[in-house]
């Protein structure tokens, strides 16, 4: 039985032409069976697919040795091709879309003017480092909020968005300003998002601003569930969820029962789009498999 990975990662770096990398991440995919999802612009790339081992292997291989992408971190987790419903590469104005391409500033280092970048062992390092001084870390969750209620850091801030392109306002609000002269780690699933969102608090006068290289990926990879990362990490394609260690927490709750659960479902009503998190128990039924406030069309 064949093997089949998933493959994970980002570069940003100046392209130069942004379609003819479309055509050419297309063509390679088709070619080695692959299926998932890439964004390319003009300030870099932005890939998951998955398919059998050998196959991701080379192409893996292949995208580095197109010189602006030789250095992107990889990051590899369990899944396959049919784990996406397609294979889509597009080029879109910005690689995660934080509604700020003007603002984005690239060069062939990568972001210009963003976080420090720390490992999962610097990121411990730092923390206690900081205690040692009196002073409290802030981890600043860069992903949409529900993705964590079913995982993130200990104590961590958790933003009111539900997009990524509410983060401009929600940091233009002021809620966050007392955090502006605190040492913050900003994190999100492969570091991408980070990427941005500590360039967005720098320019706004945070003064000292952290990401965490690799995402919650490489933390989950390196400390598994012995470290500061409670519960499962939320995944867009069909896995939904991904645990590091079979010592995971499940901190999720059934929005009906409050039975401990991280499986998002659809509502049975065929035209609400709420995606809402369900125990077993209360998704076996359509009755049950429904928004209990309403349902938002």
């Amino acid at each position: 039985m064949a093997l089949n990975r998933i493959v994970l990662f980002y570069g940003f770096t100046p392209i130069g032409d942004p379609d003819a990398v479309r055509l050419w991440q297309r063509a390679l995919c088709e070619k080695l069976g692959l299926k998932g999802r890439i964004l390319i612009s003009k300030d870099g790339i932005n890939a998951t697919v998955g398919g059998e081992l050998n196959n991701v292997k080379q192409y893996v291989k292949t995208t580095r040795e197109y010189k602006v992408f030789r250095n992107i971190d990889v990051k590899w987790s369990e899944g396959s091709a049919e784990d996406f419903p397609r294979l889509s590469v597009k080029v879109r104005d910005e690689i995660v879309s934080f509604g700020a391409p003007g603002e984005l500033k690239v060069d062939e280092n990568g972001v210009v003017g963003g976080g420090t970048h720390l490992s999962p062992e610097e990121l411990h390092r730092l923390l206690d480092e900081k205690k040692s001084t009196g002073q409290d870390v802030a981890f600043f969750d860069g992903r949409n909020a529900f993705e964590a209620q079913i995982g993130k850091f200990k104590d961590a801030i958790v933003p009111d968005v539900a997009t990524t392109h509410d983060f401009i306002k929600e940091l233009d609000s002021g809620k966050y300003d007392e955090l502006k002269d605190k040492p913050v780690v900003t994190y999100c699933t492969g570091g991408i998002r980070c990427e941005v969102l500590s360039s967005l608090m720098v320019n706004r006068g945070f003064k000292e601003v952290y990401q965490l290289d690799g995402g919650i990926v490489r933390y989950g990879e390196t400390f598994k569930d012995q470290g500061l990362w409670e519960g499962s990490l939320y995944v867009f394609d069909k896995r939904m969820h991904v645990e590091f260690s079979e010592e995971a927490k499940t901190i999720g709750e059934c929005v009906r029962c409050a039975a401990p659960t991280s499986k998002f479902e659809n509502c049975s009503n065929l035209s609400c789009r709420n995606l809402t998190l369900y125990c077993s128990d209360c998704a076996a039924s359509p009755e049950t498999l429904r928004c209990p406030q309403g349902c938002v069309a």
